[in-house]
């Protein structure tokens, strides 16, 4: 700051001015310290309280990697039981076709006694219809 002249040197009005102005910065100064260490008082414990939190976060986080491992390891055991269950559907679905077979051939075998029986079935009723006519049964 430069000296002032003492030509340029404010009136005693001024100068009370100048002071007045002087004082009331320092008072607004001083308040401004004040709500500044007030603010800083308040942030503290939120700042505390944060770290809990982040703490809290952070284990729950922990927890959820430990939950996805499992998951992970589960749905491995799921796919691997999967395929060993596609491998049974496979040979069940051989051993249906090998069923049918033989169904089908077992068909085709009794058909000569299914033959049989009808036409035994036939000559039973044309044999009870002879039989009451001749009167023997």
């Amino acid at each position: 700051m430069a000296i002032n002249p003492i030509v340029d040197r404010p009136t005693r009005g001024g100068e009370r001015q100048r002071l007045r102005k002087l004082a009331q910065a320092a008072l607004n100064a001083d308040q401004t310290v004040d709500q500044v260490e007030g603010i800083l008082g308040e942030v503290g414990p939120v700042l505390s309280s944060m770290g809990n939190t982040i703490d809290g976060l952070d284990s729950t986080i922990e927890k959820l990697n430990i939950t996805l491992d499992e998951l992970n390891t589960t749905l491995a055991k799921v796919d691997t039981t999967v395929g060993r269950m596609a491998d049974v559907v496979v040979r069940l679905e051989r051993v249906v076709s090998r069923v049918e077979i033989i169904v089908t051939v077992a068909e085709q075998a009794f058909k000569p006694i299914q033959m049989l029986e009808s036409a035994g079935q036939t000559l039973g009723t044309v044999g009870k219809g002879i039989a009451s006519r001749i009167g023997i049964g």
